[in-house]
């Protein structure tokens, strides 16, 4: 499996099963034995980032079968800031300026970015 095939993002069935918003009803009378029989996709959303890359960095190391990862710090952070960026700058309607103070980016960090995913 080539390591950059591993995706990190919610389009990865595999992920995004851990994400369902309306996750099948469990039965809360059911013996104690069974909750291990519980999995991800059984329980309710993750409801903050934090717990939501979680999820995917247990989907990407489970999916490396026996391969090492590599850089894997800017796989997530391309994975991460490039949805990011476009987010704001659909809120702030384009403005780079604004777009800028809403990061908390410097004007040229964010033209750099921008250009870099393509958004430009």
């Amino acid at each position: 499996m080539n390591l950059e095939s591993v995706s990190l993002n919610s389009n990865n069935p595999s992920i995004s099963e851990g994400l369902q918003s309306n996750p099948p009803q469990t039965n809360p009378q059911a013996p104690l034995a069974s909750v291990s029989s519980i999995t991800e996709s059984q329980v309710s959303p993750p409801s903050t980032l934090r717990e939501n890359v979680e999820i995917a960095m247990k989907n990407y190391f489970s999916q490396l079968e026996e391969q090492q990862p590599v850089d894997l710090y800017n796989l997530v952070l391309a994975e991460i800031e490039a949805p990011l960026m476009e987010s704001v700058m659909k809120f702030t309607r384009g403005n780079q300026t604004k777009a800028s103070e809403v990061l908390g980016l410097n004007r040229g960090t964010l033209r750099k970015k921008l250009k870099a995913y393509g958004l430009n």
